[in-house]
């Protein structure tokens, strides 16, 4: 699908680079939410594994709020929305 989109970036060697593929994805995709960006040991991605992927939501001092079912079958778009909405209220 990236082929057809014609998104394609080689693999970053550095954090910076890694950065500028992160900010382009997140322009070509619209995202608006604040998005957590890995280092290059992808140490956040070994703390949180869940495979196959998971949604988190963590809250301002950094405690897990909300996770989702393993995906993809496990996400629930409506039931992220209710909770992203619980946690911005607090």
């Amino acid at each position: 699908m990236n082929e057809s989109d014609e998104v394609e970036f080689a693999q970053p060697k550095d954090d910076d680079e890694r950065a500028a593929v992160a900010g382009a994805c997140m322009l070509r995709l619209n995202f608006e939410m604040p998005m957590l960006l890995d280092d290059m040991s992808n140490q956040v991605d070994q703390a949180y594994r869940a495979l196959p992927d998971r949604l988190y939501l963590v809250d301002a001092g950094g405690t897990i709020y909300w996770r989702s079912e393993q995906g993809p079958f496990g996400f629930d778009v409506e039931t992220f929305a209710r909770q992203v909405e619980a946690l911005a209220g607090r």
